[in-house]
C-alpha cells in the first residue's frame, strides 16, 4: 500500500529558503530521501525533489522538537525518592501497602532461612531484610527490587566466614558496600559485562547445587559432619526430621503450582478464585514455616522441649536491633581480632561478594525496569549503601532477589515505598516472634530453601551450546564444575578468565575476507576485515595481505577496507608503510578505502598508495591504474 500522504521537514523558514530564494522562486531544490515500499528492491530508496511533494510552509523547529531532554539534577538522580514522591497519590499508597504486606510476608520465612544457610542465627537474616529494604526506599530506581538476604550471598558468606566469629560475616557487609559503593561512585559498572551470560548461568546453577547439598543433612536429620560411606549417610537419617522436611518439601511444591491453576470460564468469581490462590501460592514458606512452628509449640506446651523428636532452630534472646559500629577490633575465644585480621580471614570475598551482589542486582533490575534505561550506577550506590548501613544493624551482606522482585511485579508494586511496609512487617516480626523462632524445625527451614533454590539449576544451555558455540559451553562446564569442587568463588573467576583468554584470542586473529572482484573490466582483490581490528590483529592483517598478493601473482590491484580499523596508532602506520613498500617493489597497487583524513595524514607519501571514500573514487583509481598497464600485459590477464 502507497503513503496517501508524507509529512514534511521543511529545512528553512516559511517563506525563504537558506538560499536566499523565496518560496514561488526557482533556485536550488532541496533532495529529500523518499521511501516507496511498492517499488523494486532496488528503487525503495530513490532521490526527488523536495518541492514536489511537501508543502514547505509546514516547517519543523527541529532544534526545539528533537533535542535530547535535560538530564534531571544530580541530586534528583541520586536520591530518587525526591523525583516521584511529589506525585505520589492515595492510589499508589494503597497498591505499595498490598504488596509491601505481601512482600513481608515472603521475606520473612525467605530471611530466616537463609540466614540459617549462612550458619547464623534467624535474627541476622531479619536485620539484613529490614535495612535493606528501607534504605531502597530512598535511593533505589526500580520499585520490584527487593534488598535482603538471598540464597546466593548466603551461601557466599557461607564460603567465606565458616567457622569463624559472626562479627567477620558483619565486617565482610560493611568492606562489600564500600565496594559497590566506589563501583557505582567511579561507574564500574561495564566490569559486568566482561561476565558473560553461560558462566553466569553455571555459577548460579553451581551455588543451587551447593544449597542443595548443604541442606539435605538437616532436611534429612543428619548430624554427623563427616562420613566414611552412603551406608553410613543413610543410617543416621532421622526418621522423624526426614519425614517433616519431605513433607514440607511436597506441601511447598504442591502450593507453587496453585498460581498456575487455569479456569475454564472468565468470570468474576474465577477472577477472585484465581487470586486467593496466588496469595496462597506466594505465601507458601510464610504457612509452612508457621505451621510447622506451631506444631512443635504445642508439642512442648503438652510436654517439654526434649519430648520433641524434631532439631530445632538455635534460641535467640534478643532481637531487636541496635545500632553501632562494625566490629572491626573483637576478642573471640582468647583471640584478639584486629582490622588486618579479618582482612586475612575474608581474602577474596572482600572481591567476590560484592561484584557477584552487583551482578545480581543489575540483572534483576534489568529484568523489570520499564523503558529499558536503567541507571546502573545508582543501582550500585544504592546496594552499597544498604549493606553499609546493614552493617551498623549487625546484617550479613546482602542483595536483589528475583523471588522477592516476582511477587512484588505480580502484587502491584507501584513505587520502591513498599519497601517501608516490608521494613515495619520485618521489625514486628523481631520484636514480637523472636521467642517462637526457636520452634522451628530445622528440616522445614532446609526444605523452604530447597524449593526455593532446586528451580536455579538450569542445564537446559548445556545442548544447545553445545550445538551452537563451542566456547561457551567449555565455559559452562567448567566454571559449573570448578564451583562444585573448588568452590563458587573460583568458578566464577574461571570462567571470567576464560572469556577474557577467548576475547584476546579474537582480537589477536581477526576475521578477514580476501576475495578477487570484477566490476565491469576491472578487476581487484578486495581485502574486507569482518570483525574490528585493534593493534593486536595487525599481524594478521600483515599476513593476509601478502597472502593475497602471493596467490594472485601480483597481477590485480589490491583494496582494503578501512572502515573495521579501530585506535589507529604507530603499530598500524608501520605496517601499512611495509605492506605497500613490498606491493610497491612489484608494481602493485594498494588503495585504502574509507579511511579518515586524519588517519590518512599519519601515513607516508608512497607511489603505489592511493585513497578514497566512494565508489567511484575506487572505480576512478581502479581505471587510472588499468590504463597504465601496458597492452600486452593486459591482455594477458
Amino acid at each position: 500500500m502507497r503513503w496517501p500522504r508524507k509529512h514534511t521537514f521543511g529545512l528553512w523558514p516559511t517563506g525563504k529558503r537558506s538560499d536566499g530564494a523565496s518560496k514561488g522562486q526557482s533556485g536550488p531544490a532541496t533532495v529529500a530521501t523518499i521511501y516507496d515500499p511498492n517499488c523494486e528492491e532496488k528503487e525503495k530508496y530513490t532521490l526527488q525533489n523536495g518541492d514536489d511533494y511537501y508543502d514547505q510552509s509546514h516547517s519543523v523547529d527541529v532544534e526545539g522538537k528533537y533535542t535530547k531532554p535535560k538530564q534531571a539534577h544530580w541530586l534528583l538522580r541520586r536520591i530518587y525518592i525526591l523525583s516521584w514522591i511529589r506525585n505520589y497519590d492515595r492510589e499508589r499508597a494503597f497498591a505499595d501497602l498490598i504488596a509491601g504486606i505481601t512482600l513481608g510476608l515472603t521475606i520473612i520465612p525467605q530471611s530466616i532461612a537463609y540466614a540459617a544457610l549462612a550458619g547464623l542465627s534467624s535474627e541476622y537474616g531479619l536485620y539484613s531484610a529490614f535495612i535493606g529494604s528501607i534504605i531502597y526506599v530512598f535511593f533505589g530506581t526500580i520499585p520490584q527490587v527487593s534488598i535482603g538476604p538471598t540464597s546466593l550471598m548466603a551461601i557466599l558468606t557461607l564460603q567465606f566466614c565458616a567457622d569463624k566469629p559472626v562479627q567477620v560475616v558483619i565486617v565482610l557487609a560493611f568492606l562489600a558496600g564500600l565496594v559497590e559503593l566506589a563501583m557505582g561512585v567511579f561507574q564500574l559498572g561495564f566490569i559486568v559485562s566482561f561476565i558473560p551470560g553461560p558462566v553466569t548461568k553455571a555459577f548460579t546453577s553451581g551455588t543451587a547445587v551447593i544449597v542443595v547439598f548443604a541442606q539435605i543433612k538437616n532436611l534429612l536429620g543428619v548430624r554427623m559432619k563427616g562420613f566414611t560411606s552412603i551406608g553410613e549417610f543413610f543410617s543416621s537419617i532421622k526418621p522423624s526430621d526426614a519425614a517433616m522436611g519431605i513433607s514440607c518439601m511436597c506441601v511447598l511444591l504442591s502450593l507453587r503450582l496453585l498460581s498456575q491453576v487455569k479456569f475454564k470460564q472468565d468470570t468474576s468469581l474465577t477472577r477472585r478464585l484465581k487470586k486467593v490462590l496466588w496469595y496462597i501460592s506466594i505465601s507458601r514458606n510464610a504457612l509452612v514455616v508457621f505451621f510447622t512452628g506451631l506444631l512443635v509449640f504445642i508439642w512442648v506446651k503438652k510436654s517439654s522441649m526434649e519430648a520433641v523428636p524434631f532439631a530445632l532452630s538455635s534460641k535467640v534472646s534478643s532481637a531487636m536491633p541496635s545500632i553501632k559500629l562494625p566490629p572491626f577490633a573483637f576478642e573471640y575465644q582468647n583471640r584478639t581480632y584486629v582490622f588486618t585480621d579479618i582482612l586475612h580471614e575474608l581474602g577474596s570475598g572482600i572481591i567476590v561478594v560484592p561484584i557477584v551482589a552487583v551482578l545480581a542486582n543489575v540483572a534483576i533490575a534489568k529484568a523489570f525496569v520499564k523503558d529499558g534505561n536503567l541507571d546502573a550506577s545508582q543501582e550500585m550506590l544504592t546496594l552499597g549503601l544498604c549493606n553499609i548501613a546493614g552493617s551498623f544493624f549487625s546484617a550479613m551482606p546482602t542483595c536483589g532477589a528475583f523471588t522477592r522482585s516476582a511477587v512484588s511485579q505480580a502484587s502491584g508494586v507501584r513505587t520502591p515505598m513498599a519497601g517501608i511496609y516490608t521494613g515495619l512487617i520485618v521489625l514486628s516480626a523481631l520484636s514480637i516472634l523472636t521467642p517462637y523462632f526457636q520452634y522451628i524445625p530445622k528440616a522445614s527451614l532446609s526444605a523452604v530453601l530447597i524449593a526455593a533454590v532446586i528451580f536455579m539449576i538450569d542445564v537446559a544451555p548445556v545442548r544447545e551450546l553445545w550445538q551452537t558455540n563451542k566456547k561457551d559451553f567449555f565455559s559452562w562446564v567448567g566454571s559449573f564444575i570448578i564451583c562444585l569442587v573448588a568452590g563458587v568463588e573460583l568458578g566464577l573467576l574461571f570462567g571470567i578468565v576464560l572469556s577474557m583468554v577467548f576475547i584476546l584470542l579474537r582480537l589477536g586473529n581477526p576475521k578477514i575476507e580476501v576475495s578477487l572482484k570484477k566490476h565491469e573490466s576491472l578487476t581487484y582483490v578486495h581485502v574486507v576485515p569482518l570483525s574490528d581490528i585493534y593493534y593486536t590483529g595487525v599481524d594478521t592483517l600483515r599476513g593476509e595481505l601478502r597472502g593475497a598478493c602471493s596467490l594472485y601473482r601480483n597481477d590485480f590491484p589490491v583494496v582494503l577496507d578501512c572502515t573495521r580499523f579501530m585506535q589507529f596508532d604507530a603499530t598500524f602506520t608501520e605496517m601499512l608503510t611495509a605492506v605497500s613498500k613490498e606491493m610497491a617493489e612489484n608494481d602493485v597497487l594498494l588503495i585504502l578505502q574509507n579511511m579518515s583524513l586524519k588517519v590518512q595524514e599519519m601515513l607516508p607519501v608512497n607511489g603505489n598508495l592511493r585513497f578514497c571514500q566512494e565508489d567511484s573514487q575506487l572505480i576512478s583509481h581502479l581505471q587510472q591504474e588499468k590504463e597504465s598497464v601496458p597492452p600486452q600485459l593486459e591482455a594477458k590477464l
